[in-house]
């Protein structure tokens, strides 16, 4: 007999919305500023001293960060830029749009993320300088190794930009044993981030790009708006007061000023956020310790920003499982499909058997629910509806 009854359904992922970041909301509607105003530098000078950073820019959504990104490293059509393949898909596409070839490396079976010893292979397959750009993924919120990657860099010849969308408030520990915040680009050229309703700071969409480069920053800056500039030290001349110069081919990547408030209002929760993600996590592992399930690792020294919480069961169980949750309510996830799977990238020359650990993971994971306003009731149900699928 079930011992817990949910009646309403439970997602993988949820945004949390208090009164405080209503308010935040409503006072910016009311204000003479709807977009390009005041709150969107507040939000990028908090963002940025909360990671230990010295810019940040918001952008419409993390999609255009990468773009953005690729733009101001002056990616090329031809240009070979590594990334990983269990990633969604804007990590390869923000480069591609410039016609970037993309490489994808495989990943470690246990941490899911881009394996740096495979990339150590490829990037010595090739002369120093083949490959433009590696990009790999805090997946699932599990910060990679940057100093690594930052040697290999120099090495090699590459620039790095870290998709950290999965894992604000993630922290790793580096050789010096110095704690270092993901985003906070000490060994990464760029970083970026997405305010995705599902993400840690849900904005509805946004996006956001941290570097400690003034140059990067200054061109992620002018693209985020048309390429255009009223800075009077950067125009070719000044004609007065409403003179203007679009400089380079930019975008409208601007983010408005009522997603920058309610991002505001929900950075001042997310040390919160991470505490209690790491709770669920933890009341996971213990509830699966019995069960045929592969429950998410974690080394020492990581603060895992668990956006994810991933679990590897068996192939011939994995959809068993996944439509026996949807028939209790719990939608749980299958993140992500490997990019270089999917038909356009098949299309570009890719094809199944190249990234094999990232196909296999494909054919195990699931994503339980996961997010801090998961009740323990509700996290009960989901574990009594686990364990009871493996005991029937």
């Amino acid at each position: 007999m079930d011992k817990i009854m949910i009646n309403h359904p439970i997602s993988y992922g949820h945004q949390l919305i208090t009164d405080e970041d209503i308010q935040a909301v409503v006072e910016t509607l009311k204000s003479d500023y709807l977009t390009q105003g005041p709150r969107i530098p507040e939000f990028e000078q908090n963002f940025a001293s909360y990671l230990g950073v010295n810019y940040a820019c918001m952008v419409s959504n993390g999609t255009a960060a990468l773009h953005l990104c690729a733009m101001a490293l002056d990616i090329k059509p031809g240009d070979k830029v590594i990334t990983t393949p269990i990633t969604f898909v804007a990590s390869a596409n923000g480069f591609r749009y410039l016609g970037a070839d993309i490489v994808f490396c495989d990943i470690d079976a246990n941490t899911y993320l881009m394996d740096l010893d495979k990339l150590e292979q490829i990037l010595k397959s090739a002369p120093k300088g083949t490959y433009k750009a590696v990009v790999p993924v805090d997946f699932a919120g599990y910060p990679i190794d940057e100093e690594r990657l930052h040697n290999l860099a120099v090495e090699f010849g590459f620039k790095t930009v870290i998709d950290c969308c999965h894992a604000p408030g993630g922290s790793w520990t580096d050789s010096k044993g110095e704690k270092q915040m993901v985003g906070n680009c000490k060994y990464a050229d760029l970083s970026v981030f997405s305010f995705h309703p599902v993400k840690h700071i849900a904005a509805g969409e946004g996006g956001c790009i941290t570097t400690n480069n003034k140059e990067l920053y200054d061109k992620v800056a002018l693209y985020r708006t048309h390429g255009i500039t009223k800075d009077p030290d950067l125009l070719t001349r000044n004609d007065g007061g409403w003179y203007y110069e679009m400089q380079e081919l930019g975008y409208n990547y601007r983010i408005t000023e009522f997603q920058a408030a309610l991002a505001s209002s929900q950075l001042k929760r997310l040390d919160w956020s991470i505490a209690r993600r790491n709770e669920i996590a933890k009341r996971y592992d213990e509830a699966f310790k019995n069960l045929p399930v592969l429950t998410p690792f974690r080394e020492s020294g990581i603060t895992h920003a668990f956006h994810l919480y991933i679990i590897e069961v068996h192939p011939n169980k994995r959809k068993g499982l996944y439509d026996y949750l949807r028939e209790h309510n719990i939608f749980a996830q299958v993140l992500y499909i490997p990019a270089h799977t999917m038909p356009y990238y098949k299309s570009l020359g890719h094809k199944e058997g190249e990234c094999p650990i990232a196909e296999d993971y494909y054919t195990r994971c699931l994503a339980l629910p996961m997010y801090p306003s998961l009740t323990n009731e509700e996290q009960e149900y989901v574990i009594e509806k686990v364990k009871t699928f493996f005991g029937r």
